[in-house]
């Protein structure tokens, strides 16, 4: 008798395993404008200003702007730059990306001129659409040929073949960063993000008749990979809220059925007035970060909402969830999701994972996909895990040296190399101190002498930081403790005093 996989158990009652096809409906783009056309009447999508765009608006929409992406001369296989604040001009300029069959190289519109510069030179991009005007002037600069706001006010285009990129074809190229510190483009393909999406329908029972309340961002995997895409997807529809307010999103929630939020965000929501309407939602996810069992009872305690915590990474798209029937524990992450495997391995406990949502490898860096794959072709995902007796995986420490404060993944090597070079400095540590409400602090304990103000240092290189990346908490001190090899050990580093 063969043993049923683990991810078996987020499937509706009464779902035939046998039957699960994740890759059944070829491309997220196809499975798109099937919906669309479908019933073109149906909302779809609730602009910051409130604004309701339908299926057939976006239908219309995205082949326009597609139309006007390939007038002005980009092609399939082409990677192009989005950025820009939550906006219904932000998704239906990636929608008519992928359905061109572009390369999405999704970026924050806070990034500072040197964070954008790296990725322009890395990327290979012939195109950019980016919400702000200093950006566009960058990339302009930089020589791309193509540069637009994020409504691509453009000629129109001639009409042009549509939704004909394969499941095999590239779809996303999201930045992240090793410990070097040297961002890398993790090369996602339509099958990858279709897959990781279905598996989330299923599990999450996402349905047409689903109405989420979105205030990520939308260069974040959580905010435009989960909560853009699998709207899309299930036929369902989300309101866009410009930014993150406890006093919006409770007042969305009248009307709503989901709301995806980091643990910073329901840290603030547990303590607003009015956090019981949480209550009326149908499923609240955190991701992004941990959430800590505190915070989790305190939600269930204030809100009676049983926030379902999952896991993903940037190459992978999602992983792991908590169950939607059945025990959400607290300081798990949950069960892989169909189509995943996932395994510990021997003696490090690192988590190793494969499936059709696992990208193939970082963009031209031989280097990193050659220890970043074993040798039968599991993804190291540099998080160490647990798994308990009923399956439960549990995020345990990370092997890399990563970061996670309020969702977003900061890597120490960058802002090291910055302070590092300031006067006076004679070596940093950035590491992060743990914090209910942002998961972890970016602090920087710098070796210095007494008479160095290691805040006037941290403050001089902050311009050339992203916000969630400058160190909140500052130390100063006289050696960073070494090994016998001279190497930093972070594990012995004191950030209280």
């Amino acid at each position: 008798m063969t043993t049923p996989a683990p991810w078996t158990h987020h499937l509706p009652s009464g779902t035939d395993p046998d039957a699960v096809d994740l890759l059944a409906r070829g491309t997220l783009p196809r499975a798109w404008v099937a919906l669309w056309r479908e019933d073109a009447e149906r909302a779809a999508l609730r602009d910051v200003d409130g604004t309701w765009l339908s299926r057939g608006d976006l239908l219309g929409r995205s082949e326009q702007t597609a139309r006007r992406l390939a007038g002005a001369g980009l092609r399939r296989g082409d990677r192009v730059l989005l950025s820009g604040g939550p906006s219904a001009d932000l998704v239906v300029a990636h929608v008519a990306a992928l359905r061109l069959g572009l390369v999405v190289v999704p970026v924050n519109d806070a990034y500072t001129p040197r964070e954008l510069q790296v990725l322009l030179e890395d990327s290979g991009a012939r195109g950019a659409v980016l919400g702000s005007a200093p950006m566009r002037e960058q990339a302009a600069a930089a020589g791309l040929p193509v540069v637009a706001g994020v409504d691509v006010d453009l000629p129109d285009g001639p009409e042009v073949r549509l939704d004909v990129a394969g499941p095999d074809d590239p779809a996303l190229l999201p930045y992240t960063s090793g410990t070097t510190g040297r961002p890398k483009g993790a090369l996602l393909t339509h099958a990858n993000i279709l897959a990781s999406v279905e598996a989330l329908l299923l599990a999450w029972r996402w349905s047409e008749d689903d109405r989420l309340v979105l205030a990520l961002p939308l260069f974040h995997m959580h905010g435009l990979g989960v909560g853009v895409h699998g709207t899309l997807a299930a036929g369902a529809s989300a309101v866009l809220l410009p930014r993150f307010d406890p006093e919006d999103v409770l007042t969305e929630a009248a009307d709503a059925t989901m709301f995806f939020g980091v643990p910073t965000m329901y840290s603030r929501l547990v303590e607003a007035p009015g956090a019981e309407r949480l209550a009326s939602l149908r499923l609240c996810v955190s991701g992004s970060a941990p959430l800590s069992a505190t915070l989790h009872a305190r939600i269930a305690d204030r809100c009676g909402q049983r926030v379902l915590e999952r896991y993903g990474m940037t190459e992978t798209v999602m992983l792991v969830s908590n169950p939607y029937d059945g025990e959400r524990r607290p300081g798990t992450v949950g069960i892989p999701l169909p189509g995943v495997e996932l395994r510990l391995a021997p003696g490090t406990s690192e988590i190793e994972v494969r499936g059709p949502n696992v990208f193939g490898g970082y963009d031209a860096r031989p280097e990193a996909n050659a220890t970043s794959f074993t040798p039968d072709g599991w993804f190291r995902t540099g998080d160490v895990g647990a798994v308990d007796d009923a399956g439960h995986v549990a995020i345990v420490g990370r092997a890399k040296e990563l970061i996670i404060s309020g969702g977003y993944n900061v890597y120490p090597r960058e802002i090291e190399d910055l302070i590092r070079a300031q006067p006076g400095v004679r070596d940093v540590a950035v590491v992060g101190t743990p914090s209910e409400e942002w998961g972890e602090v970016v602090t920087a304990v710098v070796e210095a002498p007494p008479d160095v103000d290691a805040d006037a240092v941290v403050a001089a290189v902050a311009a050339d930081l992203v916000a969630y990346k400058r160190p909140r908490l500052v130390r100063r001190v006289d050696a960073l403790p070494r090994n016998a090899m001279g190497k930093v050990v972070r594990a012995a580093i004191d950030t209280t005093g």
